[in-house]
């Protein structure tokens, strides 16, 4: 490896004499190696002479900002968190539910010890990854080791690792085990917990409600930290009348192993590509080529599913289906627990499974006992799914929004997102084609029991019954594999004015083409649209569209919810008597809280007042009723409204509020910049927006510090990208991730977009080769 500096000058002059092509001669003869060119915000734009190169340049750039990130999640994957970190701890929330290090480890140990993951990368493609994914991931793992290999353990700048014996060389073993744990995210990774049963020895709590259980599934898929905003614009709401916008903004944490990392793969001639990727993932996931542009959300979709299977008398382990007796497997798992002197010793579990998935015996804290009579299963659609690494691959090649759908389609391996694209011809696409288990209506309505049916309608929670073989999943004809969809049993729609999606079900993706026909498993119809949602729909019927005023409009910050409520609230601030509203502790004095909330212009700006005021008073609502206008269907843009002021619990919500700001030192009309701010390096930086269940777009979803406010940023707007085609070969496009390109401390790169987004600034992205030469800040490292 050779990192080396020049004068844009002589730099320019250098690389201009062939361009890319000198650039990938400059690399070697080999496939091993690559040209790294960074431009401003370390932005790496990697060039290669073919795919195993280029996952080199990945694996090394990417370490170099992320190693101990990095490390940690093989480190999970591996199952050896107890080893070095000792069996408490979280459990390293980023790829499952697992409260504690131990259970991670046991839980990741079972898939390891299945063989699984092996099992799956083995398969040919489309099952298994297509040669050119394997070359890519092969050389990532080279790339990871080369840079371990430079710096070795003690050489790791970053404190989070330096000299930390979980710091290794991996595998390629490791990069498909940590894809797998991704993909599981929202079926076996939302349950782990659940999966630590043990046959009934004595007696079993009841059953939770459907009620329970349907809120929370509501609460582990809404309230895993991820969620998202994507609006495609085609050319009859763009200002030009031709073109496309695309707005990507993903709302993912802002730790830990859900962090994007951004990037430009190019090998001349074969892809040419630009955008973000989770961790240790050599694809960009979200991004654009020179014609098409995508971005996903996560979708609504349950992609897993229980099942209830009767039990032999006098035999808890043995399950019957169509009346013959089926023997649960049993896996006994063992890993290593550091003590606390340092020894280690082995910790053990026992996990069973029938022909449907693994045995659970609750869900979150709902219980779902394993009795003498019954016991429940769960199968996760994903559990077989290692197809989206070819999505990805595909995505990173397509020239228009029908090469979207066609990779879509053919690879069917997005896990748990919708897709949203746009492309040079001004064309606008929503697309729900993903992993979705095949449970028509006509099957849940034949085959869901009792306590299912319920939970079906409430949630799109299948629970069948396991005693009948003719209640498993479906299949498709179109579909890779038994018991999911075909892409054309799923919803998309490609129209010309606009799509999008901020989570809400496929219903709405364009509020004047309602999409309807498809399983209620996939999302529900004609009900209520979230404030974000409404806020985008309203957004998008403007039209009039540029990149810039997409910038714009999302860094605005609007909250309509606000629009819908404050005014009703600071009337009713006014009239408590005595100036005194009712709290949880005792009236508290209004103060200039109705004035700053009467003034308040409904955004999320740093220098609003009042902002910060609502945004206690809306998180203290609950699940109360707000509205005195419900929903029409009729009028899902502007129902429901008018904030409900006679509910004695709204009224105590509001004081509940004063109370949160005082306790925290700050006053009824503090500024928003005065009570929410992240802390890096001993520097406080300021951070706008705020939360989705607000109508605002730009999600932030801070921390509350009872002493401080609102200290720390948990998940919200993380890589942001606007995309637009128009006129020009390249790409009009400017991005921002919100928390920099590393999460190293010691980088120059730490918190250098942080600050830009502080400010409401962007970062004109460099795509075509002109503009990444005339980088003032270009540097060029070759990896020999």
């Amino acid at each position: 490896m050779r990192p080396f500096r020049k004068s844009l000058a002589v730099l320019t002059a250098a690389l201009t004499f062939t361009t890319l092509g000198t650039a990938v001669a400059s690399a070697g003869e080999d496939g091993g190696k690559a040209v790294l060119r960074y431009t401003e915000h370390g932005i790496p734009h990697i060039v290669a002479k073919d795919f195993a190169g280029l996952g080199y340049g990945y694996g090394f750039a990417a370490a170099t900002d992320n190693v101990c990130e990095l490390a940690n999640i093989y480190l999970t994957v591996s199952a050896q968190r107890s080893k070095y970190l000792g069996p408490d701890g979280d459990g390293y929330p980023s790829l499952s539910e697992a409260k504690n290090n131990l259970h991670s480890d046991l839980f990741f140990q079972q898939i390891n010890d299945s063989g699984i993951v092996d099992r799956l990368v083995a398969q040919p493609a489309p099952l298994g990854p297509r040669r050119e994914v394997r070359e890519t991931v092969s050389g990532y793992v080279k790339g990871f080791n080369a840079y371990l290999a430079r710096t070795g353990r003690a050489g790791i700048s970053d404190p989070a690792c330096r000299g930390a014996g979980w710091v290794r060389p991996i595998t390629e073993q490791d990069f498909y085990r940590h894809f797998y744990a991704i993909a599981i995210t929202g079926g076996q990774g939302v349950v782990t917990e659940s999966l630590f049963t043990a046959p009934p020895t004595g007696a079993t709590p009841a059953p939770g409600t459907a009620g329970q259980l349907s809120d929370q599934v509501r609460a582990a898929l809404g309230g895993s930290g991820l969620g998202s905003n994507g609006i495609a614009i085609g050319a009859d709401s763009t200002a030009a009348g031709q073109g496309s916008v695309l707005l990507g903004n993903p709302h993912y944490p802002w730790q830990a192993g859900r962090r994007f990392w951004q990037s430009q793969l190019t090998i001349p001639g074969k892809v040419d590509v630009a955008g973000a990727s989770l961790l240790g993932m050599p694809f960009v996931q979200i991004g654009h080529t020179a014609d098409a542009a995508w971005t996903h959300t996560v979708s609504t979709p349950v992609t897993f599913g229980l099942f209830e299977v009767p039990l032999k008398a006098g035999d808890p382990t043995t399950y019957l289906v169509d009346g013959q007796p089926e023997k649960m497997t049993s896996r006994d798992v063992t890993v290593q627990v550091r003590q606390a002197d340092g020894s280690l010793k082995p910790a053990r579990q026992t996990f069973w499974s029938t022909r449907y998935g693994p045995v659970m015996g609750d869900f979150q804290g709902v219980p779902l006992p394993w009795t003498t009579k019954s016991a429940y299963a769960v199968r996760d659609a994903n559990a077989t799914n290692m197809r989206g690494l070819n999505t990805w691959f595909e995505l990173d090649q397509a020239r228009s929004t029908a090469d979207v759908v066609r990779a879509l389609s053919r690879t069917q391996g997005v896990p748990w997102v919708n897709t949203i694209a746009t492309d040079r011809a001004g064309n606008a696409l929503y697309a729900d084609i993903q992993v979705v288990p095949n449970v028509t209506d006509e099957l849940a309505k034949t085959c869901s029991t009792p306590l299912g049916q319920r939970t079906f309608e409430q949630v799109g929670l299948a629970i069948l019954d396991g005693s009948k073989s003719a209640c498993r999943w479906g299949s498709d004809p179109g579909a890779l594999e038994p018991g999911i969809f075909a892409p054309s049993r799923l919803p998309q729609q490609q129209r010309r004015d606009y799509e999008l999606n901020t989570n809400d079900s496929a219903w709405l993706a364009n509020a004047k083409a309602p999409i309807t026909g498809y399983p209620h498993i996939v999302g529900d119809i004609g009900t209520e649209r979230s404030p974000r949602t409404r806020e985008a729909l309203l957004t998008a019927e403007k039209g009039g569209f540029t990149t810039d005023s997409m910038k714009k409009m999302l860094f605005a910050d609007h909250s309509l919810f606000a629009d819908l409520t404050a005014a009703d609230l600071a009337k009713l601030c006014a009239s408590f008597p005595g100036g005194r509203a009712p709290s949880s502790s005792g009236p508290v004095p209004v103060g200039n809280a109705c004035t700053a909330l009467a003034k308040w212009d409904h955004t999320y700006t740093l220098d609003t007042r009042g902002s910060l005021l609502f945004e206690r008073f809306a998180g203290r609502l609950g699940a109360v009723d707000r509205f005195s206008v419900p929903f029409d269907p009729k009028a899902p843009l502007t129902t429901p409204n008018t904030l409900n002021v006679g509910n004695p619990d709204v009224q105590k919500a509001f004081g509940d509020a004063l109370v949160d700001l005082r306790t925290a030192g700050l006053a009824p009309d503090a500024k928003l910049r005065d009570g929410q701010a992240v802390t890096r390096n001993g520097e406080r930086i300021p951070i706008h927006g705020s939360q989705g269940f607000l109508g605002v777009l730009n999600v932030m979803t801070p921390r509350w510090d009872p002493a401080r406010g609102n200290t720390e940023i948990v998940h919200g707007s993380s890589y942001i990208q606007v995309v637009g085609f128009r006129g020009r070969a390249c790409p009009d496009s400017s991005t921002l991730l919100t928390y920099s390109q590393s999460a190293n401390s010691k980088s120059p790169y730490f918190s250098d977009q942080t600050k830009l987004y502080s400010r409401g600034e962007w970062v004109k992205e460099r795509f075509c080769e002109a503009d990444i030469l005339r980088s003032p800040a270009l540097r060029v490292v070759v990896l020999r």
